[in-house]
């Protein structure tokens, strides 16, 4: 059945005909998800709820088509599914699944995935822990299955050494290779404050040296700061085995040394000013300026290449190779990775009036001087990040 054709049959569906190819055990749980799937596909909240009256629901939908609720009325004695509380988790889910993972796109599917369990699994939920841990159990469940198939993404410059000759960069390597940044996650603001530095790329790229549980039971039990119990019922174990696998965690974590986390040894707060003068040496395409911002053994890694440069000759050659592809190029400013602030590199593209996406510059200082540049190719971040996807010359 084609989107158009699916859409017309939704269209024509009555509460009763659904109820019949619902596999959900209670009628108010098929109504529900009628409901939400109409009111996804179609949108018209107002012919939704004259419609859910029409049915003698206990329900109304509410607001936006992309964030809707079910509100439930004070005669209703069967249990709804308050999908605005699955909603609040969205953003704490989000940063859960991609420290565990390692890349945006594949944490928003987790969490989308879960979601559709949550909802399908609804009528099982036996209340024996709590709506979160339940809730958390089946995302874990979805990551550590995801982790199954897939290598270990890592950073350039934990991957090989700094370039022996520096050339244009040709070598790619496939996006589910890399580790790549994450917007802000809308989390408590005091949440931000504590779990900061545990959304730093270096810290996202040790937590990927972890066996996929251990990496679970680190981040619930050291991040999210639960009990054992908590995660025990998360992840299916007992508290003994949580606190013994969060014990070998911590041991690989303190002995695992990565060039990412060396290079990471930044300032507390970042030097404003001196990401602005990046900015405009850029900008300016002002190869002597920009190079004057770096240590001396300062680096710029760029995946997908596998390619990262490393010392002021050699960022020195290499930004001349590529002064062609760079220059003209404009940034608009963002925050990434728990409020760190990064740059978004617009380049000239086809049509001479507009600049088109090219990469996230992620700038890492120490002491007054540039350590790292991180450049993001991925224009698929953007939109993510919430950025145009062109901008005026």
């Amino acid at each position: 059945m084609n989107l158009m054709s699916r859409d017309k049959y939704i269209k024509t569906l009555n509460l009763s005909e659904v109820k019949n190819i619902v596999p959900f055990k209670a009628a108010s749980n098929a109504a529900l998800l009628f409901y939400g799937v109409k009111f996804l596909l179609l949108g018209n909240v107002k012919d939704l709820n004259r419609e859910a009256g029409i049915e003698g629901l206990s329900w109304k939908i509410t607001n936006t088509l992309s964030d809707f609720t079910v509100i439930r009325r004070p005669n209703m004695n069967e249990t709804a599914l308050d999908l605005q509380l699955l909603e609040n988790l969205k953003p704490e889910l989000t940063s859960f699944c991609y420290r565990m993972l390692g890349s945006i796109d594949d944490a928003d599917d987790a969490v989308q995935e879960t979601c559709i369990r949550v909802w399908q699994s609804w009528s099982s939920f036996r209340q024996e822990s709590s709506y979160k841990t339940w809730i958390y159990r089946i995302a874990s469940n979805i990551c550590l299955d995801k982790l199954r198939k897939a290598k270990r993404r890592t950073l350039p410059v934990d991957l090989s050494d700094p370039a022996a000759s520096i050339i244009e960069p040709r070598e790619t390597l496939p996006d589910s290779s890399w580790i790549w940044l994450a917007p802000d996650f809308g989390e408590n603001p005091e949440d931000i404050l504590i779990r900061k530095d545990t959304l730093q790329l270096c810290f996202i790229a040790l937590l990927q040296t972890l066996p996929a549980r251990q990496r679970a039971v680190l981040i619930l039990k050291d991040v999210f700061e639960w009990s054992s119990k908590e995660v025990a019922e998360a992840l299916g174990m007992s508290p003994a085995s949580v606190n013994s696998a969060l014990q070998r965690a911590r041991e690989t974590m303190k002995r695992t040394n990565l060039r990412s986390e060396e290079l990471s040894r930044m300032d507390a707060e970042p030097d404003r000013e001196l990401l602005l003068r990046y900015v405009d040496a850029f900008e300016q395409f002002d190869i002597d300026a920009l190079v004057a911002l770096f240590h001396e053994e300062g680096c710029m890694s760029m995946p997908p290449f596998a390619m990262w440069v490393r010392g002021k000759d050699d960022l020195f050659k290499f930004f001349s190779l590529t002064r062609r592809h760079c220059e003209g190029s404009r940034f608009l400013p963002v925050t990434v990775n728990g409020g760190y602030p990064a740059y978004a590199q617009y380049m000239p593209g086809d049509e001479q009036s507009v600049l088109v996406p090219w990469g996230i510059h992620v700038i890492e200082i120490k002491d007054g001087k540039i350590l790292h540049v991180q450049n993001f190719i991925n224009a698929k971040l953007f939109a993510r990040l919430g950025l145009p996807d062109q901008i005026r010359r």
